[in-house]
């Protein structure tokens, strides 16, 4: 017979099934992983680290095979910077601005020269304010043909930009402190990889699959132990990771393929190869798709390995079958959410081009299965799988590497170990 739930209560110990367990506020920290479990990560987790490392080495891109870098403007034009000082001219399709102190063009210093700026009709329709900000090009030579030489770029968006980044930054690490500043430089050094290493590799034509692997590998190794910490519970969610992100890997080659996904969809795709032959574009939307699922793979694994953990926390005499099934309802909901999340973040970033199909005549199936569209399906499709099988796979992870209910200590008693803010165990003083 078991013990009457009255008497557990009494002494601070309830199960999952138990109404109030989930507050258990009278319960300690869930005890660290044991030793045995610790060994068993390393030991799964070491040598795929390795295998990634020596793919870096293997696919790491020769400086010389590397294509050169495309200048901006021809022999004997300038980029120069200038600011918005009248009114937009419809008739000769042009807007008055100033140019920069300091700035030289044709050998000659123009800075702070008043100056006739030639735009397009589409963005002469969008609108100059004065003060807007522009980057404009010096053409030598035009001028003599009776026209101005200086002609429209872009707008210069580097301050606002920059203000918003540092709103960011300062938002992350007012609320998450350290633990957001860790993020952050995971993040710059994930950005590290793929500048140093991805993108010389995709335009050398090494296999992208394989960047793919080693980069999205590489990455996560670098940001979860970063940002959460070197402790089983971080390995838990990382070896979820890995796994997810390796059915990506293999959903995305055989999706791509038997959909005919070229890449060829972007005005960027057709001439990027007339600077790199060796380029596989085919590929590098493959790689595309792998990269794209690491940012909401990392977010469902470290939350469902937190979850398992935490669970243990309030509920030390849980069966691992029991917080199995408990986290996996965490994990339905953040499936649920996720599923919807992904389709609005596309939509959000494809508006225009959704706006087109919309006034095309012509079905909902052909648009949603050709050209850009049928590319970007893809990449959902398989990234949600893979991301809905990491959930389970990360779930059944934590279920056995948390510590047992034999390991966990049915309430916090001065003389025990506390858990640090790391995860680690700090021993008590004098012993």
């Amino acid at each position: 017979m078991t013990e009457p739930t009255t008497r557990r209560a009494a002494r601070g110990v309830r199960r999952l099934d138990e109404p109030e367990a989930v507050h258990g506020h009278a319960h300690g920290p869930a005890a660290p992983a044991t030793r045995r479990v610790r060994l068993t990560l390393t030991a799964l987790l070491v040598p795929l680290l390795l295998a990634t490392l020596a793919g870096l080495v293997a696919l790491w891109p020769a400086a010389s095979d590397v294509p050169a870098r495309i200048p901006v403007a021809a022999e004997g034009s300038t980029v120069l910077r200038a600011t918005v000082t009248g009114p937009v001219d419809e008739e000769t399709s042009s807007v008055l601005a100033r140019l920069d102190d300091g700035s030289r063009a044709g050998g000659q210093d123009v800075g702070g020269d008043e100056i006739t700026v030639q735009a397009p009709p589409e963005y002469l329709a969008y609108g100059f304010d004065e003060g807007d900000r522009l980057r404009v090009l010096f053409i030598a030579g035009a001028e003599a043909g009776g026209g101005t030489p200086f002609v429209f770029l872009d707008f210069e968006r580097g301050l606002p930009i920059g203000i918003l980044a540092a709103a960011y930054a300062l938002v992350v690490l007012a609320v998450a402190r350290w633990r957001g500043l860790a993020a952050l430089a995971g993040l710059a050094g994930a950005f590290a990889v793929i500048g140093w290493f991805t993108l010389p590799a995709l335009l050398t034509g090494q296999d992208a699959l394989g960047v793919a692997l080693v980069t999205s590998s590489l990455v996560m190794f670098v940001v979860l132990y970063v940002a959460h910490g070197f402790t089983a519970r971080t390995s838990t969610a990382l070896l979820g990771t890995l796994v997810g992100l390796a059915l990506t890997a293999l959903l995305g080659s055989w999706g791509s393929g038997a959909s005919n996904i070229t890449g060829l969809t972007s005005e960027e795709s057709l001439w990027i190869p007339q600077y790199a032959p060796a380029i596989d574009i085919q590929g590098v939307v493959l790689c595309g798709l792998v990269l794209a699922g690491m940012g909401v793979l990392n977010d469902v694994t470290i939350t469902q390995a937190s979850a398992v953990w935490e669970l243990r926390a309030v509920a030390p005499l849980a069966t691992r079958a029991e917080l199995f099934t408990r986290a996996m309802r965490i994990g339905r909901d953040h499936i649920a959410s996720t599923v919807y999340t992904i389709a609005f973040a596309y939509v959000g970033a494809a508006l225009p081009l959704l706006m087109a199909v919309y006034l095309s005549d012509q079905s909902l199936a052909t648009s949603l299965t050709s050209g850009e569209i049928a590319e970007e399906v893809v990449r959902t499709l398989v990234g949600s799988i893979g991301l809905v099988l990491a959930i389970p796979i990360t779930t059944a992870i934590a279920a056995v590497a948390v510590p047992g209910a034999a390991s966990s200590a049915p309430g916090p008693q001065p003389e025990q170990a506390a858990e640090t803010a790391t995860g680690e165990v700090a021993e008590p003083r004098g012993r």
